[in-house]
């Protein structure tokens, strides 16, 4: 076991590394291109920085024949990106994170939970409606509430960029001046060519260590005992969501939350479209009716975290009332904590 969790380490760490400059390397695309923070960040960021998810899945069900193991990995992914907003509230000082971001999170959000919606639907009911010899009709909604969600998310981010432009416009014409955001990188001095390129290499870094993870996993699970649901649940999806976690918080730090926010945001809805995509090479059996119903309480505990997060962006507290962070980011990590409790126990 212990040659097992050497080379789990060690394909985390390379998952690290990978991750550590995507946030550097969006932010000069979304300048350079005009797209804005909040659409690279819902897309684009979240497309990559969910690569590792997507590997994982896939080889969970090729390579290790285990549906839990992919499903556990996703819905653990998905809590575990929601639990980071604690963290991003924390080490941001002044003003509460959720009083940072723009409107279009909510949306974001609210797309999340239908989506989560019907994995729960999948999980609980007893019988799939097959539309191929293995493929139910949950997946082909996955791709379809996706795409949807995707267009959406396009039309409202592009409106919200345009507001934000107006009213920096309003604000120079009145001889207000911008305040510089803090960069650990000059975009000035790598241009678009060179960041897309950085970008794509950094990527594959993140794929080639994500392959190893499930076979890494499956060993430490069965000869630690703790049970599959528990390891995709905190040790894969904590290793796979390391990219979202350097990217967040980096961009958080260089002042950019919206990104940071629309990549955790948008990592959880292009997980759980990922579902689909494992559903796909699981030739076995459906899915969602060969993984454990212990996930179903990860799925319930998501989607309390995603109207916690709602309820913070809507509300928008002008100050920390718990001098780090607010209630509704606090209450967001200890749910987080109580489903790896539960799933502890029932693993």
């Amino acid at each position: 076991m212990w040659l097992s969790i050497v080379g789990f380490l060690v394909s985390a760490f390379f998952i690290y590394l990978g991750g550590r400059r995507l946030s550097l390397y969006g932010d000069i695309i979304s300048k350079e291109t005009g797209l804005g923070r909040i659409w690279i960040g819902l897309i684009l960021m979240a497309s990559v920085t969910s690569l590792p998810e997507l590997v994982i899945g896939i080889s969970s069900v090729t390579i290790v024949g285990s549906a839990d193991m992919a499903v556990g990995n996703v819905l653990g992914s998905c809590i575990f990106n929601l639990s980071i907003l604690s963290l991003m509230d924390a080490i941001l000082p002044g003003q509460p994170l959720f009083t940072r971001l723009a409107n279009s999170h909510v949306l974001a959000a609210t797309l999340c939970t239908i989506l989560l919606a019907l994995v729960g639907i999948g999980l609980f009911l007893p019988n799939e409606i097959v539309i191929l010899d293995w493929i139910g009709v949950t997946s082909i909604a996955f791709i379809f509430v996706y795409l949807i969600s995707m267009r959406m998310l396009n039309i409202h981010g592009l409106k919200e960029q345009a507001r934000l432009k107006a009213a920096q416009m309003k604000l120079s014409f009145e001889g207000g001046e911008d305040t510089p955001e803090k960069e650990d990188l000059k975009h000035m001095e790598i241009g678009l060519n060179r960041a897309i390129l950085y970008f794509a290499l950094n990527a594959l870094v993140v794929i080639a260590a994500a392959l190893a993870l499930p076979s890494f996993s499956v060993t430490i699970a069965e000869e630690s005992g703790l049970g599959e649901s528990f390891v995709a649940t905190l040790f894969m999806a904590a290793s796979s969501s390391l990219p979202e976690i350097v990217v967040s918080v980096s961009a958080a730090r260089m002042g950019a939350a919206d990104l940071a926010a629309g990549n955790l945001f948008g990592s959880n809805i292009f997980n759980i479209m990922l579902l689909s995509v494992s559903d796909l090479f699981y030739t076995q059996g459906n899915l969602l009716k060969d993984a454990s119903e212990a996930n179903i309480v990860t799925v319930f505990a998501i989607t309390i975290m995603n109207a916690i997060a709602i309820a913070g962006l809507t509300t928008r507290v002008e100050k920390k009332e718990l001098h780090y962070l607010t209630w509704d980011t606090l209450f967001i990590f200890l749910i987080y904590l109580g489903a790896l409790v539960y799933l502890f126990y029932s693993g």
